[in-house]
């Protein structure tokens, strides 16, 4: 049975998505500047959405039909519906390239079969097969290198979880694609800092907001420097104790 526990100080994490009805699928126009976000319905992904259409980027996203589409809807966002638990799905919307990047925020903390390793998985084998190469994935921090950086109580909290973003990190790294793997501190939808960094240092632990760590992938996305790294991403002036409830 998983453990259940406030979600406040949730590790790298989103929620599924509420339920809506089904809505028809756009018909995307294809360019090589465009950027494909799987798992865009809300949080991190709509925001990373939002900001990278600020930029003049354009952007399409992958999301379940029954999802809340409301958000992408009103940014006026194309959209491929599919699940990304369905492989083919995945290659169709990859055939619709090219891309310029896809950027994947799949989690599900409470779904029964959560998307967090067999989605990414996914993605990224319809990726190999494909001209697109491109890939930002976000983690958590406690995969892999990271697991020393999380408190006993959060690594026991979610060991489900980190364990399946692990599998996540090693199918991209196996893949050949060229990656970028972000891993955020713990999660809160704060309003934005300005102050979130990227960092290599795998010991680091902090908080940052959704709307800031949407600032650091758009900034990943346009940096090619950022290709083969792997990220911390915390708000530099939160930290884990006395910001937990801060704000």
């Amino acid at each position: 049975m998983r453990r259940s526990v406030s979600l406040t100080l949730v590790v790298g994490l989103a929620l599924s998505a509420a339920a809506a009805p089904p809505a028809a699928e756009t018909n995307p126009v294809a360019a090589p500047d465009r950027v494909l976000i799987v798992g865009a319905t809300r949080g991190t992904g709509l925001e990373t959405a939002r900001l990278l259409l600020d930029k003049n980027i354009p952007v399409v996203a992958f999301a379940r039909p029954t999802s809340d589409l409301s958000g992408l809807q009103s940014l006026g966002v194309d959209i491929i519906t599919g699940d990304a638990m369905v492989g083919t799905d995945l290659e169709r919307a990859i055939e619709q390239g090219p891309w310029r990047a896809v950027v994947t925020t799949l989690g599900c903390y409470k779904c029964e079969n959560p998307p967090d390793y067999e989605g990414n998985r996914n993605l990224f084998d319809a990726m190999q097969g494909s001209s697109t190469r491109r890939v930002v994935l976000i983690s958590t921090v406690g995969a892999n290198e990271s697991r020393a950086a999380t408190m006993w109580w959060v690594e026991w909290i979610l060991s489900d979880v980190i364990e399946m973003k692990e599998r996540a990190e090693d199918h991209l790294l196996a893949s050949g694609l060229d990656h970028t793997i972000v891993r955020p501190g713990g999660l809160t939808d704060a309003a934005p800092t300005g102050d979130g960094i990227l960092t290599e240092d795998p010991t680091r632990m902090g908080m940052i907001s959704r709307p800031d760590l949407a600032g650091l992938i758009v900034q990943i996305v346009a940096d090619d420097s950022t290709v083969g790294k792997t990220y911390t991403a915390i708000d530099k002036n939160k930290h884990w104790l006395w910001d937990l409830y801060g704000d």
